[in-house]
């Protein structure tokens, strides 16, 4: 395998092990287990192969062309900083994944938890590897949404659904946040290749977007990294499972915001506005982070906040904008993850053996899990900033860079004395968690009876915990190469002189060490008889940024009803009203602002048969309409007349495709609308329409008859206006030369406008699916006016019922048209290249073969008969599509880009063959699919007993109103 192929691999293999844990037995912890451990391993590998290079200043980057005249490609680029970073993440997954396996229950849906792990394993290593910010933002937002399935895990409880809510709306607020950045600086440079980003610093900086820039994606990096406003969603998110926050809220998610400053800083660093907004967010979560972490009475609690505490350290070092505290940053931000997912590890092993993780119910549990307090200590202790542990080294060379002069402000002379007041809390929480839960009496009336947990589940904490004592005593050996490549890679040749030594004698920087250390201790023991009460933290017991956030959610939500209240309605036709308004003045909107006029008279001459055609088309609408208020079933055939019209008028103005695509979509609209129409009430003839009722008409009337005018003028405008360039002259000049095809319009749909069409069919398939789902329910009530046995059959679009007997003829047709009809939409989907065909007309043709088979046979024969698979269909059709545009990168090109050739077969001679033939199957396959659930969605209504690919309820849902 090549180095290019390395980043795919890392990036794509926990989104396979992600999908294959799903598919385990629920109970399966064992297997799901050594899945994502081997996953976890296989990117610790290529880490591990990839090390030697990018150690020497290399940087592996692979492309992937996916739009590139809009500047969008699959970019991955690996550099010592997402190096790093792809260590801590499978390195301390791996660690998790183990600790998971014993920290889980068995009742648990266990596949779910691992396979939701791999899947944010996978975005995450694709945000630190992205070469593109949008497909980076992609990466992002796709973290929000798995850190929200994470944290609302146990979903039964109110707790984790509301703490899984709120993380999602402030990560998925910031990162739309983030994505509007990302916008502006590619407009800024012309490209969102990073490499090309990180070299317009000059550009970036000076451009009078820079303000607006740097604070959009300030505020996607804030909301990530839970700093000041935004860090309250931390604190709810700890209702998730322990292996989730040892993993995503202290090594991984929550670095996010970290990275991406890092990331950004060569462009957006170097200005007051960068030192201000970024040094004043990461001072403030730094304090108040570690003064609210004091008060905490849960464990996790405590973690969390003191996370918050440390994420606003590292900002802060960031927002100091120096070379040297960016190296800071980066050494605490991977000292920070090691020392913090241990102690998460410590709290879930305590709360999983004593059932408990209230502080203040917790005491002297050193006597009965020595092993585990003694891994809790340590980790705790490098959290503290003790010596001869990983957090004294990091925590130092913060203190040293703060005594630096910045901008000689007074808040930047007040400073070191600001976090070194700041840093006696840090100490004061590390302590309250060692001697509150550790030492004192034994506990009492504790749920379980503590003791130690299996070896296996310590493990994990306790190689994360050797780590923090390797790198204090020797951090020049171990974690000094690798500090030097991440950093490196962001400061390129201007790194700054730092050391890592352990002692470097009587500093500034260790007196305030050693202020911090003995002031916090004094600060625990004055608090002590404080915090055994439990009282919160005093000054801001009532200011609470999460009662602040459900205000304003509630606030949000009373005003959105108050507008639905105003101007929304649940009903279709005001909803179609307003939307035709709004098209109509849009459409007008041209006409006012450039004077859109005709050039002249229409260049043909009127014919007086296609006219009367047209007048028969506007009869029957008419009449349609007339109708509906009488017979829906006459208004149905009339309408159904309307699209006739409308195929005849293709067919004379030369356009076959479209033609025949009305032709087979105005057939299966019909049928469908006809099995609709049953769960339609009946009308009452003699009730006369209400004077409201009736300028609700005349106003639909009016809108119907401006939107044809305007239809009309704008066509009219078109057809007369000279148009020498036209974007139509290309498709026809290209459409054999570049497509391979003579069928200007079917290859325009799989070629030149493919990922139109591929967004169109998934579309298609959501709204099948959509549609079955809101279906398989329904249970429509019966009407008191009609007698029970006429209303199973009131319209011939009925499916029969399960012992009605065969109808003869008619089923004898159907059948025998079956394979007929089918040898017609094959015709069609092999023609469609070269001829009027497609993949869209000949799956509806198809699906109108089953359409006959439900009319004539009823449901249940059919399915008893017939392995009717749409759901089978609809993920093949956008597996192959999806495959087919993916081919196109083995050979180096965009995707969906087609290659067409010429085959020859015996005794027929050379046939063109084209890559789209295979996407255009894709698209059948879908159609068909997607066609038939929607038949079976609407035949079943009346036949309880089916079968179908998509299992029905184990228990259906009960009707109040009768079941039919």
């Amino acid at each position: 395998m090549s180095l290019e192929a390395l980043p795919i691999v890392t990036v794509t293999l926990p989104f396979v092990g992600s999908i294959v844990a799903a598919q385990f037995r629920v109970n399966a912890r064992n297997a799901e287990a050594y899945l994502a451990a081997f996953v976890c391993l296989g990117v610790l590998a290529i880490v591990m192969v990839l090390y030697p290079q990018i150690a020497a200043g290399d940087i592996v980057k692979v492309t992937i062309p996916w739009a590139p005249d809009i500047g969008l490609n699959f970019s991955l680029r690996i550099d010592g900083l997402a190096l790093t970073l792809c260590g801590l993440i499978s390195g301390i997954g791996l660690l998790v994944v183990l600790y998971a396996r014993y920290y889980m229950s068995a009742a648990d849906p266990v596949p779910r938890f691992f396979s939701f792990l791999l899947a944010f394993m996978g975005s995450m290593l694709g945000v630190v590897l992205s070469g593109n910010l949008i497909q980076l933002v992609f990466f992002w937002e796709l973290t929000s949404l798995f850190s929200f399935l994470l944290i609302g895990y146990w979903h039964q409880s109110s707790q984790a659904r509301d703490g899984a809510r709120t993380a999602l709306i402030v990560t998925s607020a910031g990162g739309l946040c983030l994505f509007a950045g990302i916008l502006i600086i590619g407009h800024i440079v012309g490209s969102f290749d990073l490499d090309q980003v990180l070299a317009s610093t000059n550009a970036i900086r000076s451009h009078a977007l820079y303000l607006p820039v740097l604070a959009l994606v300030l505020l996607g990096a804030f909301t990530k990294s839970a700093q000041f406003p935004f860090q309250f969603w931390l604190s709810q998110a700890m209702a998730a499972p322990t292996p989730v926050s040892a993993y995503l809220h202290s090594a991984t998610m929550v670095k996010a915001g970290v990275f991406l400053l890092i990331r950004l800083w060569p462009v957006l660093g170097g200005s007051n506005e960068w030192l201000w907004l970024v040094g004043a967010a990461g001072l403030i979560t730094f304090i108040l982070g570690a003064y609210l972490a004091v008060f905490q009475n849960d464990l996790k609690g405590l973690l969390a906040y003191s996370t918050v505490s440390h994420l606003g350290l590292t900002t802060l070092l960031i927002g100091l904008d120096t070379p040297l505290g960016l190296v800071a940053a980066i050494f605490h931000m991977t000292n920070h993850a090691t020392f913090k997912a241990s102690l998460f590890m410590a709290a879930g092993i305590i709360d999983h053996e004593t059932g408990t993780r209230d502080m203040r119910r917790l005491s002297g549990l050193w006597r009965f899990m020595p092993v585990t307090a003694t891994l809790a200590i340590v980790a705790a202790a490098a959290m503290a900033g003790v010596p001869l542990l990983n957090g004294f080294l990091s925590k130092e060379m913060f203190f040293a860079e703060t005594i630096e002069t910045h901008d000689n402000s007074l808040v930047d002379r007040a400073l070191p004395y600001i976090v070194t007041v700041a840093s006696m809390f840090s100490v004061a929480y590390s302590l309250r968690f060692i001697h509150g839960v550790f030492f004192g009496p034994p506990p009492v009336d504790l749920p379980r009876a503590p003791h130690e947990p299996p070896v296996l589940m310590r493990l994990p904490a306790g190689i994360l915990v050797l780590a923090c004592l390797i790198v204090g005593m020797a951090p020049a050996v171990t974690i000094g190469p690798v500090l030097a490549m991440a950093a490196r890679s962001v400061l390129g040749s201007e790194i700054p002189a730092y050391s890592l030594a352990i002692w470097h004698g009587f500093t500034p920087e260790l007196l305030m060490s050693l202020i911090a250390t003995l002031g916090g201790a004094a600060l625990y023991v004055t608090l002590r008889p404080y915090l055994r009460r439990g009282l919160g933290p005093p000054l801001l017991q009532h200011v609470r940024g999460q009662r602040l956030f459900d205000r304003l959610l509630f606030l949000s939500l009373r005003t959105s009803l108050a507008l639905e209240r105003i101007v929304g309605t649940r009903r279709l036709q005001p909803q179609l009203r307003l939307l035709l308004i709004v098209a109509v003045l849009a459409g007008a909107a041209p006409f006012f602002h450039l004077g859109l006029v005709a050039a002249g008279p229409l260049r043909t001459e009127f014919d007086w048969a296609f006219g009367l055609m047209w007048c028969v088309g506007i009869a029957c609408t008419l009449g349609a309409a007339y109708q509906a208020k009488f017979h829906r079933l006459a208004a149905l055939i009339l309408l159904g007349g309307t699209g006739l019209i409308t195929v005849a008028t293709f067919v004379w103005l030369s356009a076959p495709d479209l033609a025949l695509t009305q032709l087979v979509v105005e057939a299966v609209t019909t049928v469908l609308l006809l099995l609709g129409l049953r769960w339609l009430p009946k009308r009452d003839e003699q009730v006369l329409v209400p004077r409201r009722i009736r300028w609700y008409r005349a106003g639909d009337l009016t809108i119907a008859i401006a939107c044809g005018v305007g239809l009309g003028a704008l066509s009219y405008v078109v057809m007369t206006t000279p148009a020498p360039d036209s974007i139509s002259r290309f498709f026809v000049e290209n459409a054999y030369v570049e497509g391979g095809g003579t069928n200007v319009v079917n290859v325009i749909l799989v070629d030149f406008r493919g990922f139109d069409t591929f967004g169109e069919i998934t579309v298609l398939a959501v709204v099948a699916l959509t549609i079955f789902a809101l279906l398989r329910r329904f249970r429509p009530a019966r009407d008191s006016r009609t007698p029970p046995e006429q209303q199973r059959h009131r319209t011939s679009g009925d499916a029969p019922a399960p012992n009605q007997p065969d109808l003869g003829i008619p089923a004898f047709i159907s059948t025998m048209f079956f394979p007929v009809i089918g040898a017609v939409a094959l015709y069609l989907l092999l023609r469609g290249h070269d001829l009027p065909g497609g993949g869209f007309a000949a799956g509806i043709t198809m699906a109108v073969a089953f359409i006959l088979q439900y009319l004539a046979r009823g449901t249940v024969w059919v399915e008893a008969r017939l392995l009717v698979l749409p759901v089978i269909w609809i993920a093949a059709g956008l597996l192959l599509a999806g495959i087919t545009g993916a081919g196109a990168w083995l050979f180096g090109l965009p995707f969906l880009t087609s290659h067409f050739s010429y085959a020859v077969i015996p005794w027929i001679g050379e046939i063109p063959v084209a890559s789209a033939l295979l996407f255009d199957l894709g698209v059948f396959l879908l159609v068909v699919g997607s066609t038939v659930l929607i038949l079976i969605a609407l035949a079943h209504q009346s036949v309880r007993s089916h079968r179908l690919a998509v299992p029905a309820d184990p228990q259906p849902a009960p009707s109040t109103k009768g079941e039919r």
